[in-house]
């Protein structure tokens, strides 16, 4: 019932990293062991390589150059040994990591996911499904490399670094001095493509949601698009957002690229610095072959540490960019909350309805479309609400629902409050049947169940026999166990609409709302539907609303809402007990 969809930010508001981490952490509760075994497990890999140079030295001085074979074996084995454990270690650190990891990432998805459901449907009137979609998987990865892996590295690589830093001091510091005076270099260079890249992976991710959402919109569409020949236009449409997110990646792919070979200019810089320093120290007799070999050893392990942590800083600042999205939906809040202390209701409703005054504005309206609405329906009574489209009639549905609340009066189930219950059970005592007939991709069983879980086969069946769609189900291939594909488009609407029917029958709550049952059904399938949908109605506080003349009863007490004109109430106009032929509707 909303008009277009209200703005929403390009870019989702951005937050400190201490920030995201701060608000993410918690999350890692009890996967943290993991995440510190990774850690250990990388130190004791990084101690077998420092000792593993420390022999290499060793041998080069030991046993090359005084070719002293006999001195090979002892140092050999130990090296062996070395490389074994230190294989395991990186093995079992890694394998610890991608557990804390993976488990990580599936209970931040599954508290995103929870999280978006309680969100009212004014929140996905205005956001893209295939942006949400993006949100809920890229960058909800991305954001444990900020509180996962990316931490786990962050800390070995930092160990690492101390530890090859501290054997090439110990060999010689004088040398060591030379090579750390060239470590902020690094550090400078990091940052500054830090801030940018942060920038480039925001714009990636707002394109790929796009593009996500593109996708979705024209698959899910394939009927349309090819009904109308628009396959070339969606092609262009997706070519445009594929564009867009393409020049996001190459602008994020040149800055890696860019950061790799600078960074190599500096370490070769260093290294050559030090080679030339080490070179004159043999001359002078102050340094050995394998002393110089052993140290330049360490720095080939050093300075790629060091150039990981700056990697890793522009992966935090892509991590950050996730986590900005992921934080604008978590700190959404929904406009429809239970108020405190809500009691659910003792017994089953009795499905008694009253609306008292209710006028009503869409979030993205200024002017409303319900004034100073009141009706009342009894229970098991049958009320029909008509009206030109737009006069709120579908919004009496989502009020009653509580999908939103009125701006003004009250709407009462069995003399209570809908607010003053919790929402749950609100909607365990309504059941609505929609204009569009929402499968799933499961079983006939499985959407037939769907509002009873837990009813047995027999249930299921009687519920099918009710709504005449028994017979249908025995002839496909698998019977109730025949999948309905995408949004059960592998049947018929006219038989969409009866396992639809079957599901109400069998959730078998006291107020029905049916709205538009009949839309886009031929005559002979709206007939056959007549049967199941007055069984389904029988005995029920039903509201329907229709167009269709077909359903309306004779004893049926009819609503005509005409268009809010003045500033005083909405006009309804009600029949009650006449001819159907003599109601003007």
């Amino acid at each position: 019932m909303t008009d277009s969809p209200a703005p929403v930010s390009p870019l989702a508001p951005m937050v400190s990293v201490r920030e995201a981490f701060r608000h993410f952490w918690p999350h890692t509760r009890g996967l943290r062991r993991l995440f510190v075994a990774g850690v250990l497990l990388a130190i004791v890999a990084a101690i077998c390589e420092v000792a593993a140079i420390g022999l290499f030295g060793f041998i080069t001085d030991e046993v090359l150059s005084r070719q002293n074979l006999g001195a090979f074996w002892g140092p050999a084995s130990a090296w062996l040994g070395l490389a074994v454990v230190a294989g395991l270690a990186s093995f079992a650190g890694s394998y610890a990591t991608a557990v804390g990891g993976e488990r990580f990432l599936l209970r931040l998805r599954d508290k995103v996911f929870s999280h978006i459901q309680t969100l009212t449907t004014d929140f996905f009137d205005n956001r893209r499904l295939g942006d949400l979609m993006a949100r809920l998987t890229d960058d909800v990865e991305a954001i444990e490399e900020l509180v996962g892996s990316g931490l786990v590295r962050l800390f070995t690589t930092a160990a690492s670094v101390v530890f090859f830093a501290g054997a090439a001091f110990y060999i010689r510091w004088d040398l060591a001095l030379v090579t750390f005076a060239m470590i902020p270099a690094f550090l400078i260079v990091s940052k500054v493509f830090a801030s940018r890249f942060r920038n480039a992976a925001a714009r990636e991710r707002l394109s790929n949601g796009t593009m996500n959402s593109v996708i979705e919109e024209s698959l899910a569409n394939q009927a349309l698009v090819q009904a109308y020949n628009r396959q070339e236009s969606e092609a262009r449409r997706l070519h445009g957002e594929g564009h867009t997110w393409m020049r996001a990646k190459v602008l994020q792919a040149a800055l890696s690229a860019m950061y790799g070979p600078v960074v190599q200019v500096l370490e070769t810089v260093c290294m050559l610095v030090i080679i030339g320093f080490g070179a004159w120290e043999i001359a002078a007799g102050r340094l050995t072959i394998g002393g110089l070999l052993a140290f330049a050893a360490y720095l080939a392990y050093l300075y790629p540490a060091v150039q990981s942590l700056g990697q890793l800083a522009l992966t935090v600042s892509e991590a950050a960019a996730g986590s900005d999205r992921v934080i604008e939906i978590l700190r959404t809040r929904p406009t429809v909350t239970d108020r405190e202390a809500v009691v659910p209701m003792a017994t089953r409703s009795l499905g008694r309805i009253d609306f008292e005054e209710v006028g009503f504005t869409y979030p993205d309206r200024t002017g409303p479309t319900l004034r100073n609405l009141s009706f009342s329906a009894e229970p098991g009574e049958l009320i029909v609400c008509t009206g030109p489209s737009g006069v709120g009639k579908s919004t009496i549905t989502k009020l009653l629902l509580r999908f939103y609340d009125p701006t003004a009066g009250r709407v009462l189930l069995d003399g209570v409050d809908i607010r003053d219950l919790p929402r749950r059970s609100l909607r365990e005592s309504i059941t609505i049947l929609q204009q569009e007939n929402l499968l799933f991709s499961g079983t006939v069983r499985d959407n037939i169940a769907y509002g009873c879980p837990d009813s047995g086969m027999d249930d299921i069946v009687r519920a099918a026999v009710m709504a005449d769609v028994h017979d249908f189900i025995t002839t496909l291939p698998r019977g109730y166990d025949t999948p309905l594909g995408q949004r059960g488009r592998l049947v018929s609407g006219g038989q969409r609409q009866r396992i639809a029917i079957a599901r109400a029958i069998l959730r078998d709550t006291p107020v029905l709302v049916l709205d538009e049952p009949m839309t886009g059904l031929d005559s002979p399938t709206a007939a056959r539907i007549m049967g199941p949908l007055r069984r389904l109605m029988s005995g029920r506080t039903t509201i329907l609303i229709t167009h269709d003349l077909r359903l309306i009863p004779e004893t049926a007490r009819t609503i005509v809402l005409e268009p809010v004109q003045n500033p005083i109430r909405t006009r309804i106009t009600l029949f009650g007990r006449r001819d159907a032929t003599a109601r003007p509707i």
